[in-house]
């Protein structure tokens, strides 16, 4: 099993347009991820392992994506002592609302780190768990840097 220091996990296939953007600023900052499908409802054993075995083989941040009920993280959170970034997957009649209160209405003692609704939360997901990787990490902190660097350069500074 790899030891990539990320892991982004999702309640079904149907997330994974939304969670693919949070591979986007790992890939360029250079931060190793694994992804995996682990749903809180229809693979309840799956995720008990995935959180037990997360301690050990070297996952440091999980990323967690899910849409309606959306007990992924929370449920994630609850069974690890690892940051848990959430990201609530658009859904299809309540337009994500659903994932987003239920990420947020997590209960003193279990902290889930909830993002925006779809495909910013899943890229700044992604973004913040470089961030946090970043602490303790040397040459991530000035990748991360010289990326912020690069993402103000980029804006012009007169209309055309």
């Amino acid at each position: 099993m790899s030891k990539a220091p990320v892991h982004i996990i999702m309640g079904s296939r149907s997330d994974w347009p939304t969670m693919e953007l949070a591979t986007k600023p790992l890939q360029a900052l250079a931060v190793d991820y694994e992804t995996s499908i682990v749903s809180a409802h229809r693979t309840p054993q799956r995720l008990y392992a995935f959180c037990r075995d997360s301690e050990t083989n070297g996952t440091k941040v999980i990323i967690a994506g899910a849409g309606g009920a959306a007990h992924l993280a929370g449920m994630a959170a609850a069974m690890t002592w690892l940051p848990v970034i959430a990201v609530p997957v658009q859904s299809k009649y309540l337009k994500g609302m659903d994932s987003l209160l239920s990420m947020v209405q997590m209960p003193k003692g279990v902290a889930v780190a909830t993002q925006a609704i779809g495909e910013a939360g899943a890229y700044n997901a992604g973004l913040l768990a470089s961030q946090m990787l970043a602490l303790s990490d040397p040459e991530l902190q000035q990748r991360l840097v010289d990326w912020r660097r690069a993402q103000t350069d980029a804006v012009a500074e007169e209309v055309e």
